[in-house]
């Protein structure tokens, strides 16, 4: 038997309870993460649904760098690797599918997914969530008035508003089993289900907050069960090889029981959904998002059984007047080459061979790093450098430089591999890259200004 959730008076037409589970926490999570998932779905018996969250904040502008390269391109490179395995079982057992994965071109996400979706024999209903995208010369007065003076509004790659969860929540009344949006806020994932299923209006602060944490809880995939958490000795986690990914099950008041799929490794407890409640909230007393300002401040969570957590005491403020835009323009150009040295002189010679290219590049502000004497906890000045030697016998040398100067930063990759022979005794392994830089600048605009709505794929023109 689950445990109770502080339920509300029951309403016919309207579930009791949802469940929600998460199967990406970003762009380059596990591929197989969602069948456990769906199956744990599945097992509830409760109106379901599963999200992907696969955008962080310059992920979104690499999406649009690469439609501008092809029309077709510019939502998640992985999206047919994650969501085949489970479009079948999904469908064919109502859970329907929310996800951001539409990055840049969510109307050629959707495409795919009919698609895929027309090879097993189905036809689901997809809808597509409009208006983040403020990148188009028509919202070119707008950004001016936000960003700083002077900003080259030419120069923009991508803007994107953060939207939230009406239009979501709108496209699922209106009968959608997927729903392929952009930028939306991650939590409003969850929060557009949640409005749909139970009814609940856009001013209904305290519920919507509650959706809103409970999105929160899930929107990073594994680390609230273990994940990114797991610290030997300290906060041990069983199984991490097959951590598992977060389900949840949320109320009609907004209470929620999270956990994780069936037969998964991780922990959900106490520590790890204290830990993630408090990930990247800026402040626990307003958690701003476009649905809702959150307050943590009072909130209470407690065990219900084995990897299962009860919170409760989250409240609801007003949300706020203004969007959180970001606006994505060309940035340096970074150059990076390693070298190896090992045996008896090795850090000596790998400081020789950083030496050199300084040397052969004096126009150029290198980043040194020594991996196995000074890497991490370096600084790009080289102090700590300078200061620790460690006489170490199995060293990396990194070098790494941002310039607006492609050739500048070509030749620092073949620097690096002339260090072969034209640098200390004994390097080997020389690996280099090159790969341009996206600079991220950020303002707010009125919420008035940006329009959300969503479009059934099947009344999209083909063209």
């Amino acid at each position: 038997m689950r445990p109770p959730l502080n339920c509300g008076a029951d309403v016919k037409h309207k579930p009791q309870r949802i469940a929600i589970g998460c199967a990406a926490g970003f762009a380059g999570d596990r591929l197989d993460a969602a069948e456990p998932v769906v199956r744990t779905l599945i097992r509830t018996g409760l109106p379901a649904f599963l999200i992907f969250e696969t955008l962080a904040e310059r992920t979104l502008a690499i999406a649009q760098a690469r439609r501008q390269a092809d029309p077709a391109a510019g939502y998640e490179p992985n999206l047919r690797a994650m969501v085949e395995p489970v479009l079948a079982d999904c469908l064919r057992h109502g859970i329907r599918i929310v996800s951001n994965f539409g990055a840049a071109n969510p109307l050629a996400a959707a495409r795919l997914l009919k698609a895929m979706a027309a090879a097993h024999g189905l036809s689901p209903r997809i809808a597509v969530i409009d208006g983040d995208d403020l990148s188009g010369p028509q919202h070119r007065e707008l950004l001016a008035a936000q960003l700083p003076p002077g900003f080259d509004l030419d120069a923009i790659v991508s803007a994107n508003a953060y939207i939230g969860a009406e239009a979501i929540a709108d496209a699922l009344r209106a009968g959608a089993d997927i729903v392929v949006a952009g930028r939306v806020a991650d939590p409003s994932l969850a929060v557009g289900p949640a409005m749909a299923s139970f009814g609940w209006a856009a001013d209904d602060w305290d519920r919507l907050a509650r959706a809103t944490m409970a999105g929160h809880l899930l929107e990073c995939g594994a680390q609230v069960c273990g994940g990114y958490f797991a610290d030997p000795g300290y906060k041990d986690v069983p199984e991490l090889h097959a951590v598992g990914f977060p389900v949840l099950e949320l109320d009609e008041d907004g209470g929620m029981l999270i956990g994780k799929a069936d037969g998964t490794g991780g922990a959900v407890s106490l520590r790890t959904v204290k830990e993630q409640l408090l990930y990247e909230v800026h402040d626990p007393a307003a958690y701003l998002t476009p649905d809702v300002s959150a307050s943590i401040a009072e909130a209470e969570a407690r065990a219900a059984g084995a990897d299962q957590v009860i919170v409760s005491g989250v409240r609801g403020r007003p949300r706020p007047d203004r969007l959180k835009v970001n606006v994505c323009t060309p940035g340096p150009w970074i150059a990076e080459g390693e070298i190896s040295y090992a045996g008896p002189g090795a850090e000596a010679r790998a400081r020789l061979a950083a030496e050199v290219l300084r040397r052969r590049l004096p126009d150029m502000s290198l980043r040194v790093d020594l991996i196995g004497v000074v890497s991490v906890l370096g600084d790009s000045a080289g102090d700590l450098l300078a200061r620790r030697h460690t006489g170490g016998e199995d060293v990396r040398l990194r070098v790494a430089s941002a310039t607006t100067d492609r050739s500048a930063a070509e030749r620092l990759a073949a620097e690096v591999t002339a260090l072969y022979t034209c640098g200390p005794a004994g390097g080997g392994g020389v690996r280099t890259s090159l790969r341009s830089q996206l600079e991220l600048t950020s303002c707010f605009v009125p919420r008035a200004a940006v329009r959300a709505s969503f479009r059934m794929l099947e009344r999209v023109s083909e063209r």
